[in-house]
């Protein structure tokens, strides 16, 4: 009878108090709420800002209305290019006459160009794209020390396109000319360049189409426009989003053995916008030696191809004509070189394909560049 009552009244308390079970859905309190909001805010904060690549890649923004889609294509600078922009009317005749332009200044095919005045010593006035340009170039060729450098043009000449001439080169004909080459040996001051040597003549071949891309992406924005994508021989500049809205999305190319360059396969994806890029690199024209294959470059410094294992350097940068400079200036420097001026400018990305001491192909980029990268699908 005792234990009975007992039972009871244990059964009574139990009602009183009920027991805690942690899976079982709570009633949050008024003062609850505020607090749980801040905490679910702080921690969306935290996660966008330790993993920027998930937030930029989810940028979006309003698709292009059909008739603001624009496209023009056509020739310049011995290779094509291809725009498309947002605007409600075409702008093709503005873009011509940028090309038109920038290949008066810069084109050394031009015979009326003012590079081709220039190498002729026929006339030393320059105009404002011509100043521009020797002035990034001359700035891109202190940081990394000689390797790039707009004075390469007669040891060009020398070796021919694609080294062509390379039996009929030998080391006396080479120093012959290396007293011309150098960027210190021009100079210039109230609109005229000033030439120590006659002999000296300039190739702005590594930088010119990148600025022709800056020069057309520029006209584009002063007529107010705000997407878009330039691509002169596939040096690239985009703004703003593309025609679905998303992140501009540029390939990086595969290098494979094809003398043809028909084959576009493509080694890495990258979502950008606000951005430009270049590549160097003929990894589809290289040559041999000793069983190793090297990509066509002249180091101005010495005046020889160099040997080093990079086929292929892009370089991402916020205008095209400095990304242009940088990829050729990385190619002469080789892997290791190339690092070190990197890691002194943060303003730049890049993306190195290469062959290590097995002849394997590998990639490096800088970590800059790993957020951009569009996980293979």
């Amino acid at each position: 009878m005792e234990k009975e009552q007992e039972t009871q009244k244990k059964s009574a308390q139990e009602k009183q108090t009920p027991t805690f079970d942690p899976y079982a859905p709570h009633k949050i309190k008024w003062w609850g709420w505020p607090l749980l909001i801040l905490l679910i805010v702080g921690t969306v904060y935290i996660f966008r800002t330790n993993h920027p690549d998930q937030s930029s890649k989810a940028t979006t923004g309003k698709a292009w209305k059909t008739s603001e889609v624009q496209k023009c294509e056509g020739a310049v600078f011995g290779t094509f290019y291809h725009i498309t922009y947002e605007a409600t009317t075409s702008m093709q005749k503005d873009i011509e006459t940028t090309l038109t332009a920038v290949d008066h200044s810069l084109s050394p095919f031009n015979p009326t160009s003012v590079i081709t005045a220039i190498n002729n010593n026929t006339n030393l006035s320059v105009d404002s794209m011509f100043s521009e340009v020797f002035v990034l170039a001359k700035e891109v060729s202190a940081a990394t020390d000689g390797a790039f450098d707009i004075t390469v043009a007669p040891l060009v000449n020398l070796w021919g396109f694609g080294f062509k001439n390379m039996d009929n080169v030998n080391e006396e004909k080479v120093d012959s000319l290396l007293k011309y080459i150098g960027i210190d040996n021009v100079s210039l001051s109230n609109g005229e360049i000033h030439k120590t040597h006659p002999e000296t003549m300039l190739d702005c071949s590594a930088i010119a189409k990148g600025y022709g891309v800056d020069a057309v992406g520029k006209c584009l924005e002063s007529r107010g426009v705000k997407n878009y994508m330039v691509e002169i021989g596939g040096e690239v500049r985009v703004r703003g989003l593309n025609p679905r809205g998303n992140l501009w999305r540029i390939g990086i190319n595969t290098p494979n053995d094809d003398p043809t360059s028909t084959s576009n396969e493509i080694e890495k994806v990258l979502q950008v916008t606000q951005l430009s890029m270049a590549t160097s690199g003929n990894y589809r024209n290289f040559y041999e030696k000793d069983g190793k294959k090297y990509a066509h470059t002249i180091d101005p410094r010495t005046g020889y191809p160099v040997q080093h294992s990079i086929l292929s350097s892009t370089v991402l940068a916020a205008n095209c004509a400095t990304a242009d400079a940088y990829a050729t200036a990385f190619m002469v420097l080789g892997l290791e070189k190339a690092q070190q001026v990197l890691e002194k400018h943060n303003e730049l990305m890049a993306f190195f394909i290469y062959t290590d001491e097995q002849g394997q192909t590998k990639e490096w980029y800088t970590e800059s560049l790993r957020n951009l990268i569009l996980d293979n699908e």
